[in-house]
């Protein structure tokens, strides 16, 4: 055989081999250096911001104070709803003093901690719950008046994609608890808001036959009779109800919540 190509390794060969036996210094970069690295801590993530409450205007007119308690009961449900908030306003009076004492009305001294509607302020809200009597059938004329007045508004659809919904007041229980509302649908149809009724929500209550009962599903409702006769427990009840039922729908459109 040639030089260095038999059994016996040549000096070249056997030198790398004695090299390649001696141990090794660990480099920076070995295996184990690795397993033992700690991470940096990485910087602090500041929570979120909680989300602000959502604003529900209760915007309304009660000549005999129904319709005012009938709105204390939407506010208080609304309350009850964490992360809403609902804010009571009047609409202007349009009669004057003196028919309205011949009248026999009532809130203009039980309302006077509520204030006035402002029309610029209305595209604030998320959400809106109107409440008015029932004057043959349909809202009253003050209620109609605040509608009107709201037409710039309507000019640029200030109010489009906005929830609402509708409380009432009727002499009797042929005085249109059903009609009152749908025929103020229109005002939102113009407007481009989104109507919200209550259906059958209010479960086994809004099937009681034992007392006299204003409300549908088109909301909540009270009977006045001849306007000596306030709303009763349920009545009440029925108008929390759809407070809170309206809030958490707006808190749903607003912040996606449950």
């Amino acid at each position: 055989m040639g030089k260095g190509g038999g059994c016996i390794p040549s000096k070249r060969h056997r030198a790398t081999a004695a090299a390649d036996a001696a141990p090794q210094p660990l480099s920076p970069t070995s295996h184990r250096r690795e397993r033992t690295f700690i991470p940096a801590p990485s910087a602090a993530v500041a929570p979120a911001p909680a989300p602000r409450p959502v604003r529900i205007y209760v915007v309304f007119y009660s000549m005999y104070g129904h319709v005012r308690l009938l709105a204390r009961a939407v506010q208080r449900g609304v309350g009850s709803v964490p992360g809403a908030r609902a804010l009571l306003f009047r609409v202007p009076e349009t009669l004057p003093p003196a028919v309205l004492a011949q009248m026999g009305a009532k809130e203009a001294a039980d309302g006077e901690d509520i204030p006035v509607v402002d029309l610029d302020g209305l595209p604030d809200a998320d959400g809106f719950l109107f409440g008015f009597p029932a004057r043959f059938g349909s809202m009253a004329a003050q209620m109609q008046a605040f509608f009107d007045s709201t037409e710039p508004l309507c000019r640029h659809q200030r109010l489009a994609g906005k929830p609402a919904g509708f409380f009432v007041s009727t002499g009797t229980q042929g005085g249109g608890q059903e009609t009152t509302a749908w025929t103020a649908i229109t005002q939102l149809a113009h407007h481009g808001m989104v109507f919200v009724p209550i259906g059958y929500t209010f479960s086994e209550g809004m099937f009681e036959l034992d007392e006299l009962r204003g409300g549908s599903p088109y909301g909540a409702g009270v009977f006045s009779g001849d306007g000596s006769r306030p709303p009763s427990e349920l009545e009440l009840a029925l108008a929390e109800h759809h407070g809170k039922y309206m809030a958490t729908l707006v808190k749903r459109m607003v912040h996606g919540a449950s």
